[in-house]
């Protein structure tokens, strides 16, 4: 399960040495914006060297690309997953094709993901037809460029991003996909992170991608089933296991009705505290 995923800027080579101790459960090495022009280069050979040397077992790497064209030089076995910026149909289905010949080239015994960052009108807008796409694994909110391309202000409450937050939910739930929250850019105020998160949790996102050590642990708990979630649970499929082997087609818990999709959900949350 994905709870948090970590921006760590791929010319750090600090912070890419203590990626593995992090308790974020993916990191993105960022080619894009967390590396100046000047340093793009360097940072790629830089995240050659790293992933030739250093196995990260226990994470999920993810790469931000700055370029298509970077996959030829930064594809590596270490890799899972590709997060394109200003993610669009046409670009997606480039880099899935890019890929594809890469995985042929290379010998790949697996398929390389891809995380479409959704960071303008246009692909917030097209947000169904992008979770469509079969190597998309998931959809990411990147909010401060949607509310650059808006002219609008962020603020703490996020009115200005919750349509564009919605459309990422329901066009990634409807294809299975993961809905990862925007990073929550203040890293001083843990009680604004929090707050952030919960809402986001509240209305579906799933992730949420941290620009700092030190945001991991309030997302990671936020995005955790919480105690009476998972007793809940319990309780529904204990129910259902005595339901079914009376014949019965409905059965109630503590009171409420239980259905087919209270019974999914229960599933799920005890799938999680599993991983």
């Amino acid at each position: 399960m994905i709870r948090s995923l970590l921006f760590i800027p791929a010319n750090h080579p600090g912070m890419m040495q203590n990626a593995d101790i992090f308790n974020a459960d993916a990191v993105i090495f960022d080619l894009e914006d967390g590396v100046i022009i000047t340093e793009k280069d360097a940072a790629k050979d830089l995240l050659v060297s790293f992933l030739n040397h250093f196995h990260m077992h226990h994470k999920k790497i993810i790469v931000r690309i700055n370029d298509i064209n970077d996959i030829d030089h930064i594809i590596n076995p270490n890799i899972k997953t590709i997060l394109l910026p200003k993610a669009n149909e046409e670009s997606l289905l480039l880099l899935d094709k890019k890929l594809t010949s890469l995985e042929k080239k290379i010998k790949l015994d697996y398929h390389i993901d891809i995380i479409a960052l959704i960071e303008t009108p246009e692909s917030v807008l097209n947000a169904l037809n992008i979770a469509k796409i079969e190597r998309v694994s998931g959809l990411l909110l990147g909010a401060e460029d949607l509310a650059t391309h808006l002219s609008v202000e962020r603020t703490l409450e996020g009115k200005e991003i919750e349509f564009a937050r919605n459309m990422v939910i329901y066009a990634a739930k409807s294809y299975q996909k993961d809905a990862i929250d925007t990073p929550y850019t203040n890293t001083n105020n843990q009680d604004g992170l929090a707050f952030d998160t919960k809402h986001a949790k509240s209305i579906g996102m799933n992730a949420k991608a941290c620009i700092h050590p030190n945001q991991i642990d309030i997302v990671n708990e936020i995005f955790m089933p919480t105690k009476e979630e998972i007793e809940f649970a319990h309780k529904i499929m204990i129910a259902k296991e005595k339901a079914d082997q009376e014949g019965l087609g409905a059965f109630s818990v503590d009171g409420k009705m239980i259905d087919q999709p209270i019974i999914t959900r229960a599933k799920h949350i005890l799938e999680k505290i599993k991983e």
